[in-house]
């Protein structure tokens, strides 16, 4: 039997350096918070907070404090946040992704000419609420075919539309041709991250030639997420887990071929452990 790893798999640069940043800091001994969890991985911020840093996860938990340096998380925030911080006197430590501060400088110039934002990704996921909070202008998110369809601009309205940077790359593309049919003035910024592109297209090549496939990534992640819901279109047999725990896998003597991915938050150590535990055991 054959285990294959996905060439792109676990941390991406803007985790990874997200990630190091808070690692630093946590060796000088200061009081240090993130503004969310840095990333979308328990295990990480669990290894975190057991050496003293702390998640704020809303603006009133950040009002609370007096001193210390807040990270702020890798999928970014409005630019209230970075505002208030600002104003408490606090350190500020930047660790935004720079291909999401990319789509925050984007959307705060053009909602500034005057264009409404239109969102392609996730309502509700970090790194959106972060890009609306960068608009002058009411933001939309749109996720699916059917609310692009629905969707009505005012007489005379521009529009610029942006991704999230994990969203999957044909489904913006799609939801974007909706757009483009209705003839409005529609300025268009693909903002997916190109390792984005890269993890989900190699997940979908490999899933196609396995017979069982095994995604790792932490639960709240969306861009690990996408990629079982990509490696399930193509291999009925695949497993979604955050840890090598959470793997309970039964392998048939006809499997050749288990394909692992991992989503970007994913750390090595956990990849290694999973990899070598298939080959180990069948």
């Amino acid at each position: 039997m054959e285990v294959i790893l996905a060439k792109t798999s676990g941390f991406c640069f803007g985790v990874r350096r997200a990630v190091d940043t808070v690692y630093e800091q946590a060796e000088k001994n200061d009081k240090i918070y993130t503004y969310g969890p840095i990333i979308h991985n328990e295990e990480v911020v669990k290894d975190l907070e057991d050496k003293g840093v702390k998640v704020l996860n809303s603006e009133e938990e950040l009002e609370t404090l007096d001193e210390g340096k807040v990270i702020i998380r890798s999928h970014g925030v409005p630019k209230k946040i970075c505002e208030r911080i600002a104003e408490k006197g606090l350190e500020c430590i930047d660790a935004t992704c720079p291909f999401v501060k990319r789509i925050h400088k984007i959307v705060a110039k053009e909602s500034e000419n005057g264009r409404r934002i239109i969102i392609i990704g996730n309502d509700g996921h970090p790194e959106v609420e972060g890009i609306k909070g960068w608009s002058k202008t009411p933001a939309v998110v749109i996720e699916s075919p059917e609310e692009a369809t629905h969707f009505r601009a005012e007489t005379g309205e521009k529009l610029c539309i942006v991704s999230q940077t994990t969203f999957n790359y044909k489904k913006f593309k799609d939801l974007v041709e909706i757009f483009q049919k209705k003839g409005y003035d529609i300025i268009v910024a693909n903002t997916i991250c190109n390792a984005t592109e890269e993890r989900q297209r190699e997940a979908l090549e490999l899933a196609a030639r396995a017979d069982v496939m095994i995604v790792i990534g932490g639960t709240h992640s969306s861009n690990t997420r996408k990629l079982f819901e990509l490696c399930k279109s193509e291999c009925e047999n695949t497993y979604y887990i955050q840890t090598l725990e959470d793997l309970q896998l039964e392998l048939p003597n006809s499997v050749e071929l288990v394909g692992i991915t991992a989503g970007a938050s994913t750390p090595n150590k956990i990849i290694e452990e999973v990899q070598n535990y298939v080959r180990i055991n069948f």
